[in-house]
């Protein structure tokens, strides 16, 4: 097979971040949200997952994508999706303690009028850095899985339940990932 015949996987290491770094994911019913959108994205967007973890207020994840789509499409439309899903889940919930507190957070007033709000769950961007190289991939993995370790949220990173670390370690995540090694 020639050069031109060869198809090539770039792999991104990928920042996902909520407006203000506000810590919307402390609770299992918007964690899901998210996993449930990842899975979505993973089944009819061709959206490879090598590694991720989901920390209460941002998503880092090593990707790939089919040959037939775009980083930056599958992140929009992942961004749009999950926000309008977890805003009005957050509107929705009477019995979360800090409803009006991160509404109030995630509010902005449009520019065309100061009256008419609007609600933004993400900063923009995703800060896609190319995968170059093993040893660069395996810095990137380590860093996603030392994130809870690093928070002292756990002491061992397959402890994290969101996170693709127990994937690494022999077990079986919440999100099908692909293992490199």
């Amino acid at each position: 097979m020639d050069a031109t015949n060869k198809i090539v996987t770039e792999l991104y290491f990928i920042t996902i971040t909520v407006t203000d770094w506000v810590d919307i994911f402390t609770r299992p019913k918007y964690k899901h949200i998210i996993l449930e959108s990842l899975a979505y994205c993973q089944k009819e967007k061709e959206l490879k997952i090598y590694a991720w973890v989901l920390m209460s207020n941002h998503l880092h994840a090593i990707i790939s994508v089919g040959s037939e789509q775009a980083v930056a499409d599958i992140v929009r439309d992942f961004k749009k999706f999950t926000s309008k899903q977890l805003l009005a889940e957050l509107k929705a919930d009477l019995q979360e303690s800090r409803r009006n507190w991160l509404l109030n957070r995630l509010e902005i007033a449009t520019e065309s009028n100061q009256k008419m709000k609007k609600f933004r769950l993400w900063q923009d961007g995703y800060h896609p850095e190319l995968i170059y190289s093993y040893d660069f991939y395996q810095q990137k993995l380590n860093y996603i899985h030392d994130n809870p370790v690093r928070q002292e949220i756990v002491v061992r990173q397959e402890e994290y339940l969101y996170s693709s670390a127990v994937d690494y370690a022999g077990g079986k995540g919440l999100l099908p990932v692909i293992i490199v090694r």
